[in-house]
């Protein structure tokens, strides 16, 4: 441990500056520009300062939220691992030691808030100890047992899978990750070539930017935009439009979706609903748009008129929201969420859905 500390010391000595600048850095130097100019790297970042006002991370966010907290996750210095036993310090960015530790480097499973644990990961399981998200499938329903699935209920609040939960997309079916339907199947972990199956393959694990590189070698439509990768040139989402890549697809349910959402905030339960892509996500609409101002962007003006049935539908949107990089990471799995989302919401208000196709 004291040598990746004294490696941490060294990357603080770097002035900035110096570092982001030029190609002719070399070794340890460039690793460390990569770093900065990452978002694990970030001192200024929210992830890392949402907490400076109280002076600490709370033991609920300290592991992906500080370097001491997932040192502390990790078991590091004798600490119980998979425990967090202190707040986390705040200004602490995921640095070397959060991954380059023994503990880190033994790591070799996660457990998925569904209580799914995957094993056998390798380097990954320390990415997927921060981006598999907070909630799954489980919690939400739990939420909505025993509730009438179309009934307003004062006891519901939206649930927010949180943020980067690539891994659970990734994962699918056996993660749960997205809300899933009763009587539908769903897929599993998305394989991909044997190149390509961990998050580093993909990913560089300094700067976290893709390397494209490799995907090319197969994939030459994407030799511009990655999102423009495709292998089934099937029209799912029924647009008429089969041009652009898999992402495209995606785009077209969530689209597809959010409107249903509206269509049904105002059919049935009365109170017209809208997206502010900031905490708490879901507001009151007054004027019945489906966009807010920033000024009503706030807890106060949340959305509180949650049925069972929209609170699914709402949760898949936001996991297709929340990650942008589906169309990679599993783009069968996020296309049957929100295929199955709409068709949920279709049993309530006429949705036209013909020429869709579930993958």
């Amino acid at each position: 441990m004291r040598g990746f500390l004294v490696l941490l010391a060294v990357v603080l000595a770097f002035p900035a500056a110096q570092l982001r600048a030029g190609d002719d850095l070399v070794g340890l130097e460039r690793i460390i520009a990569a770093w900065l100019e990452s978002p694990h790297g970030d001192y200024h970042s929210r992830s890392f300062t949402y907490w400076n006002a109280d002076g600490e991370v709370p033991t609920s966010c300290a592991t992906c939220h500080s370097e001491t907290g997932m040192l502390d996750f990790l078991g590091v210095g004798g600490l119980t691992p998979g425990e967090i036993d202190h707040p986390g310090a705040i200004n602490s960015p995921i640095g070397c030691a959060s991954c380059h530790t023994e503990e880190g480097h033994a790591l070799d499973a996660v457990t998925f808030p569904s209580g799914v644990e995957a094993t056998g990961l390798g380097a990954s399981a320390t990415c997927m100890v921060c981006h598999q998200g907070r909630q799954s499938n489980d919690q939400v329903a739990a939420r909505v047992d025993g509730k009438a699935l179309d009934e307003v209920s004062d006891e519901l609040s939206f649930v927010n899978i949180h943020y980067g939960a690539s891994a659970a997309v990734m994962y699918g079916a056996a993660a749960r990750g997205g809300v899933q339907y009763d009587g539908r199947s769903y897929v599993g972990q998305f394989m991909h070539v044997p190149a390509a199956n961990t998050c580093s393959d993909c990913h560089n694990p300094h700067s976290t930017e893709v390397e494209p590189a490799s995907c090319l070698a197969c994939h030459t439509e994407g030799a511009d935009d990655l999102r423009d990768i495709r292998v089934q040139h099937v029209d799912f989402a029924a647009t008429g439009d089969r041009a652009g890549g898999i992402h495209t697809e995606i785009e077209a349910f969530r689209d597809a979706l959010f409107d249903a959402i509206r269509r049904y905030a105002d059919e049935v339960v009365g109170e017209p609903i809208a997206y502010g892509g900031g905490f708490p996500y879901f507001f009151a609409s007054p004027d019945g748009t489906g966009t807010m101002p920033d000024d009503m962007l706030s807890r106060d003006n949340r959305y509180q008129h949650w049925t069972p049935r929209l609170l699914k539908a709402a949760y898949n949107y936001q996991v297709a929201r929340l990650n942008p990089g589906a169309y990679a990471h599993n783009p069968r799995y996020m296309m049957q969420l929100l295929h199955d989302s709409l068709h949920s919401l279709s049993e309530a208000i006429d949705i036209d859905m013909t020429g869709m196709i579930r993958p």
